[in-house]
């Protein structure tokens, strides 16, 4: 990236929060409700709030389920662009290989498994980087409509 890119990254990102809680499910309402406080500081609709809210708590509760349970933490950093939010959530768990993550069997429905279709279904963009024993990024971004 040139440097005339990363200004113009720059200029347009507005504030960026990040977070690190402990990786214990009662810690996700925090990031939950740290992403509703922003995305309606940035002016999203209620529908786009309900859907970042319940993303990040998909995210939050697979790094805590994931991660390394209770032991260590999970971080989220949120970042607000003019035109989009971005939020990033990190684990130091056990990673996985997402090749081999299997499409969810909606004719015979289970439990768990869901998480990474609901975020992808409800957020605009979605990018997980995972490695077996690395642990796991999910970066998603919602974009802010006029």
């Amino acid at each position: 990236m040139s440097i005339n890119s990363l200004k113009e990254v720059s200029r347009l990102m507005k504030e960026s929060i990040s977070l690190s809680l402990p990786s214990k499910p009662e810690y996700v309402s925090i990031a939950r409700l740290t992403s509703s406080a922003i995305a309606n500081s940035m002016g999203f609709n209620i529908e786009d709030i309900e859907d970042i809210r319940l993303a990040v708590g998909e995210a939050c509760n697979n790094a805590v389920l994931h991660g390394r349970n209770g032991d260590s933490n999970f971080n989220i950093n949120f970042t607000i662009y003019e035109d989009k939010f971005v939020i990033e959530i990190f684990d130091e768990g056990k990673g996985f290989e997402i090749e081999k993550c299997p499409e969810p069997d909606f004719s015979n429905p289970k439990e768990s498994g869901l998480g990474l279709f609901i975020i992808e279904s409800l957020m605009d963009e979605v990018e997980v980087i995972s490695s077996p024993g690395e642990g796991t990024n999910v970066k998603m971004i919602k974009y802010l409509n006029d």
